[in-house]
């Protein structure tokens, strides 16, 4: 699952599948004995966790305590993370939490569909709809979003 996210991330990203996969599992052993129902539910709080690291990831890369304005300089030119996929992160966590307040399900599946690259039958599987509903639910999440990214490029 990691993995096929980090293949959709820009080539410059530092955080590799392997790392994401280490957070999320240190902050799932956190979790004191969690019976999992099935694998889907197993799979939902991945892609939560999965969207948390990689936005909390985002927003240290900013933080101007640390510099955040600077840019990196490493011995692997490759490896330096712009500050532009960066703040596109933060801002569509900030997108993605507006649309909490409107449609939680459709937060969910563009979690489930983006962060966790799950398909549209799996996400209909851990959210117990039919993958219509997943699929327009997850139509109408790109359009919200698209539209909330967009106006807030224009502040």
């Amino acid at each position: 699952m990691a993995r096929r996210y980090m293949a959709a991330e820009r080539p410059d990203h530092t955080l590799q599948a392997s790392a994401l996969v280490n957070e999320a599992y240190l902050k799932l052993i956190d979790v004191q004995r969690m019976h999992w129902q099935n694998r889907a539910q197993f799979f939902g709080v991945c892609a939560q966790l999965m969207r948390r690291i990689l936005v909390d990831f985002g927003r240290k890369r900013h933080n101007l305590k640390r510099g955040g304005g600077a840019r990196s300089v490493t011995l692997d030119e490759d490896l330096v993370v712009t500050a532009a996929h960066t703040t596109d992160l933060v801002a569509l966590d900030d997108a993605l939490n507006a649309l909490a307040t409107v449609d939680p399900r459709r937060v969910r599946v563009v979690e489930l569909r983006f962060f966790a690259g799950l398909s549209v039958e799996e996400a209909a599987e851990v959210l117990n709809v039919s993958p219509d509903t997943v699929t327009r639910d997850w139509r109408l999440a790109k359009v919200w979003l698209h539209r909330e990214l967009k106006k807030g490029k224009e502040r």
